[in-house]
């Protein structure tokens, strides 16, 4: 079965070229999540005024990979304590969040956040997905087109 989650951990760039790696990731695609306005384009949402996550929608297929191998991989590639912050990335678009679909994953995600060493000070906002507009064309895989591109992840080989 496909299921959808969506993760933001700073520069999407990044986090789509390493989950877009991994077995059982189906599909990404990156954009961006539970903001106020409507189809804002990059330019908008850098300007740090319409509260929008960079982010990563992923399809995954459950019978491959887990949600909280997903999100194991996840939170080996930020830092889970940053506000507002990933590597040279600062502002509110690069705040890290787990935006779920479905009940069962909010209780897979409070979980897994509750196991990890000193999770009272995660700054990994969870809630429910509210919306999503997908980015411009030219951030789609971005990091396929731009190879020399920058990143803050370490992408496995």
């Amino acid at each position: 079965m496909v299921e959808t989650i969506y993760l933001a951990g700073g520069c999407f760039w990044g986090i789509e070229a390493y989950f877009q790696r991994i077995e059982g990731v189906v599909k990404t695609e990156v954009g961006y999540a539970n903001g106020n306005t409507k189809n804002p384009t990059y330019e908008e949402v850098c300007t740090k005024q319409t509260g929008h996550a960079e982010t990563v929608k992923i399809e995954y297929d459950t019978d491959e990979i887990s949600l909280k191998q997903l999100l194991k991989d996840f939170y080996s590639i930020i830092n889970p304590f940053s506000v507002n912050r990933q590597g040279n990335d600062i502002g509110i678009q690069y705040r890290s969040g787990i935006y779920y679909t479905n009940n069962n994953q909010k209780e897979i995600i409070e979980s897994f956040l509750r196991q990890q060493e000193h999770s009272e000070n995660i700054a990994i906002e969870v809630e429910p997905i509210r919306n999503f507009y997908p980015a411009e064309s030219y951030h789609q895989k971005y990091l396929d087109k731009n190879p020399n591109g920058y990143c803050h992840i370490r992408l496995p080989d």
